[in-house]
């Protein structure tokens, strides 16, 4: 199992993301794809984390950024936009930007 680490003075970037049972492994995919040749490249990245719901219903993306603006910048970042469609063919987006309030690890 991977370890999911946070840093509380990061910027945390959550997405919900509700699809199909049929559609989730081709999101999963394709969001790997974006992190691997996108998101891992911009300025101000520093994790990223893909939970898959086990009814296949849902995947949680929890990323952490340097900064709001380093989010902002992504979100704005024309290779990015280009994933866009191709995300919403596959799932319903909920995002929410904020700080990690809580972090216990055993």
């Amino acid at each position: 199992m991977n370890a999911i680490t946070f840093d509380p003075a990061a910027t945390t970037l959550v997405n919900m993301l509700t699809c199909d049972p049929t559609d989730q492994t081709a999101l999963i995919d394709l969001l790997r794809q974006n992190t691997d040749t996108v998101i891992a490249t911009l300025d101000g990245w520093r994790s990223t984390s893909l939970v898959a719901a086990e009814d296949g219903t849902r995947v949680v993306i929890i990323s952490q950024w340097r900064d709001p603006a380093a989010v902002s910048a992504m979100q704005g970042d024309a290779r990015m936009k280009a994933y866009f469609p191709k995300f919403a063919a596959l799932a319903a987006i909920d995002s929410v930007v904020g700080a990690i309030a809580l972090a216990r690890h055993a």
